[in-house]
């Protein structure tokens, strides 16, 4: 986000490193799946940090993730508050990150479009011009002379 200060993104980058660490190395809830922080934003004012994950697996999977990132946050806002040094550790928000989601939809209409244009490529192959080739120049006889 453009209008995040210095200090904002280089606490967001500690924090989303933090709570990555956090994911893989202590927090040992079952419900837990292949989570991936992906980034993190923090407000300018150092309150509130929102970090994006997603989840390799079906929605029961991301949903049981997100439950369990929710009940972890407590920990991963203590974690994140001893390692930062900050004055007032920011609460923490989980947003799911929609770009895999986001990504899949735009290969999908890039390979629409591209058969698209293999059957117009097809179709234009043996096509030619339905008039003469220019339609605007008059027929001269060679006795006409230009006026």
């Amino acid at each position: 986000m453009s209008d995040e200060s210095p200090r904002a993104r280089r606490l967001a980058d500690r924090i989303k490193v933090i709570v990555a660490e956090m994911i893989e190395m202590k927090i040992k809830d079952p419900r837990l799946g292949f989570v991936t922080v992906t980034d993190a934003y923090v407000t300018n004012d150092l309150r509130e940090a929102t970090v994006f994950y997603t989840v390799l697996g079906d929605a029961l999977e991301q949903q049981a993730s997100a439950q369990a990132l929710n009940s972890a946050k407590g920990l991963l806002r203590t974690e994140v508050g001893k390692q930062t040094g900050v004055r007032y550790t920011p609460s923490l928000t989980f947003i799911a990150d929609a770009m895999p989601e986001n990504a899949r939809h735009i290969e999908e209409l890039i390979a629409a479009t591209k058969v698209s244009d293999a059957k117009l490529q097809q179709r234009a192959a043996g096509a030619t011009f339905a008039g003469d080739p220019d339609p605007y120049r008059a027929p001269r006889g060679e006795d006409q002379v230009p006026e």
